[in-house]
């Protein structure tokens, strides 16, 4: 399970801002949309300073930041469009849970996108953080992805309603797009869960069992994920409810209300996933107590067996003068077949039992 770890030996001002991801060799580069329902511009590669010259208050603009590693970039991006310091170290510091803020002219938006690793059983998190003022919006993410890739496409091709909606609309459809791949990765821990489920029906080894408890901190992570995603989206309501924050229209406070139920569905399926990793490690477990119970009871079984063979011949080893049997001319061949005989009545007594 990833746990919050606290850096003893790092020496950090509180006032300093720096990247705690661990995606250090990323280079920060920006891109910039500019479109409405007519027109469309875009910039690959955009410097910071020629930000403020491109953007166009008439139109929809969409700064996307790859990388995090240049701080002052981030910062001066940030700043440029009215955000404090307080949010420029929540997008640097990929520590930071879920989250939605709302201040006078700015909603700040924090979430973990979560995808499954190949040939691995661990799960890759991504931290992207978004900046929605008026007609702008920024996001952040920590290297290049293709998680929005499909959302460029319907821009560039004006392909949907996402050229004649507002900032508000694309935020909905990023978030939209980081909400797939919970689908995404839930979907692939089901299809490994199913696997180790079917395998632990003729598989008891210890191993098994672990591969089980990897899957289940990883539901959980996602779980854990998800949570503060559904409460931010339910807190956009109360947004709409107070009519103080704007930029986020009227009309497409129900586009929100879509990834909200989403999250719950998320949740719901999550529940009965780990519901099933409860009832396969009960079963596990059941089935390795059968196993050893089958063990006991063969081991028994074999030792009831000797028991009394182990008795005949503990009594005849026993160094005394008069023993009347040993003067029999037949009495070696008497003793075996007495045994043989014990042997034979208890194999059938226990097999009308039916003990083994």
């Amino acid at each position: 399970m990833r746990k919050i770890k606290y850096k003893k030996g790092r020496k950090v001002q509180p006032s300093t801002l720096e990247y705690t991801g661990i995606h250090s060799d990323t280079v920060t580069e920006m891109q910039l949309f500019v479109y409405n329902q007519d027109d469309i511009t875009e910039f690959h590669q955009i410097e910071a300073t020629a930000l403020a010259s491109h953007v166009d208050s008439e139109k929809v603009n969409w700064i996307n930041v790859h990388g995090l590693n240049d701080a002052k970039l981030i910062q001066y991006v940030g700043t440029t469009f009215g955000a404090d310091n307080f949010i420029i170290g929540d997008i640097l510091n990929t520590t930071k849970r879920t989250k939605l803020e709302e201040y006078s002219d700015i909603l700040f938006f924090n979430v973990k996108s979560l995808l499954p690793m190949v040939d691995s059983d661990n799960i890759s998190v991504e931290q992207i953080s978004f900046i929605l003022k008026d007609r702008v919006l920024i996001s952040f993410q920590e290297k290049r992805s293709d998680f929005f890739v499909h959302i460029r496409d319907r821009i560039r091709t004006n392909s949907g309603i996402v050229r004649t909606k507002n900032t508000d609309f694309l935020l909905y459809l990023l978030l939209d797009a980081i909400i797939e791949n919970f689908y995404i990765t839930l979907e692939s821990e089901e299809d490994k869960v199913d696997t180790l489920i079917n395998l632990i029906k003729v598989n008891t080894k210890p191993e098994t069992l672990e591969h089980l408890e990897k899957h289940r901190d990883n539901l959980n992570y996602l779980k854990r994920s998800i949570i503060p995603l559904r409460d931010s989206l339910y807190s956009i309501k109360t947004i709409k409810d107070d009519n103080v924050f704007n930029s986020i229209e009227q009309e497409n406070y129900s586009f929100f209300s879509r990834l909200h139920q989403k999250c719950l569905e998320l949740l719901e399926q999550i529940e009965s996933d780990l519901g099933a990793l409860d009832s396969a490690s009960n079963y596990f477990f059941s089935a390795q107590n059968h196993k050893m119970n089958e063990v006991m009871k063969s081991l028994t079984v074999v030792s009831m067996f000797f028991l009394p063979l182990t008795f005949i011949v503990g009594v005849y080893g026993m160094n005394f003068k008069n023993f009347p049997e040993l003067e029999w001319e037949n009495g070696y061949y008497i003793i075996w077949g007495i045994m043989i005989l014990i042997v034979i009545f208890m194999f059938a007594y226990f097999k009308v039992k039916k003990w083994f």
